[in-house]
């Protein structure tokens, strides 16, 4: 039960890849836009833990338009392979995690984004068609953030996220897909933060060769195998990952890096609505992990 007096629970949530708000938006539109979908945020979290938005003090690092790319041009979005030979070599890394077979993906080499579609569609019940028009978003933006390691997209995207951790102070950090790699990153990269919680959803942090080496800091040798590096003071990390989410591969990090406290595999999404972030805020697990910090 809350306490009455409880203050409400400061909450910086980061997401992950679709959110751009679009080019050229800054200022006062900037703001609304980010104010709705940290009330949005808020008022999932609330539904799942069964509180009012208002016990939520939730502020939403938006880093979407830091990664921005040039659009494809009219009709490239139908070809067959992602543009950016990073997306592909990305792509084909994902399709080697899943254990997708050399005739769906040519070897590996440069994986046919409609094949490999098809085949992920089918093992995880998804639908062909929005999951193709999801990688072929993911995997760019992934790519604009990781290409370097001192890119400037990635510095922004790093720096922005930082900056609202530093200005509101959370108990909790919530970050959900790409959004997990650009958080961990900063909580590295400034250590002083160290907020009570960082919870990830549907993170991709231990995908190999697309996004595990490629992190900063580092992976560092730990019992003969690679380890990411634990988070910097008292930070207690948890880790959700839906089993039919594609992107959360593989979904336990607790196996791939230090300091994991809970590391929940759990049915999250219903069938063909894979990745979600509102499905990951509204579910039990998360308000399970975050009911503590409101005081019930």
């Amino acid at each position: 039960m809350t306490h009455p007096g409880t203050p409400p629970l400061r909450i910086v949530a980061v997401h992950g890849v679709g959110n751009s708000f679009g080019a050229g938006i800054t200022g006062t539109r900037l703001e609304h836009l980010r104010a709705l979908k940290a009330a949005a945020w808020a008022r999932q979290l609330g539904n799942g833990v069964g509180v009012s938005a208002d016990r939520i003090d939730l502020d939403f690092a938006y880093y979407a338009d830091k990664l921005l790319t040039t659009p494809p041009a009219q009709g490239e979005h139908d070809g067959d392979f992602l543009d950016n030979p990073l997306a592909q070599e990305m792509l084909a890394a994902w399709a080697q995690e899943l254990g997708v077979p050399d005739e769906v993906s040519q070897g590996h080499a440069t994986v046919p984004l409609r094949a490999l579609s098809s085949w992920v569609a089918r093992r995880f019940d998804l639908a062909d068609g929005a999951l193709r028009v999801f990688l072929r978003m993911l995997f760019p933006e992934v790519a604009t953030y990781l290409r370097t390691e001192d890119a400037p997209e990635r510095t922004a995207a790093r720096e922005e996220v930082a900056a609202r951790i530093d200005r509101h102070r959370p108990q909790v950090v919530i970050a959900h897909s790409l959004g997990s790699v650009v958080a961990y990153e900063a909580l590295h990269a400034y250590p002083g933060l160290q907020p009570d919680l960082f919870l990830t959803l549907g993170s991709p942090l231990a995908l190999p060769r697309a996004v595990f080496e490629r992190l900063t800091p580092a992976p560092r040798p730990a019992r003969g195998v690679p380890q990411g590096v634990r988070l910097p003071g008292q930070t207690r990390w948890v880790n959700i990952a839906d089993p039919g989410d594609p992107v959360a591969v593989p979904p336990q990090l607790g196996r791939h890096f230090e300091g994991i406290a809970l590391d929940h595999t759990s049915v999250i999404s219903p069938l063909f609505h894979f990745h979600h972030a509102t499905n990951y805020l509204q579910s039990a697990t998360t308000a399970a992990t975050i009911a503590p910090y409101l005081g019930i």
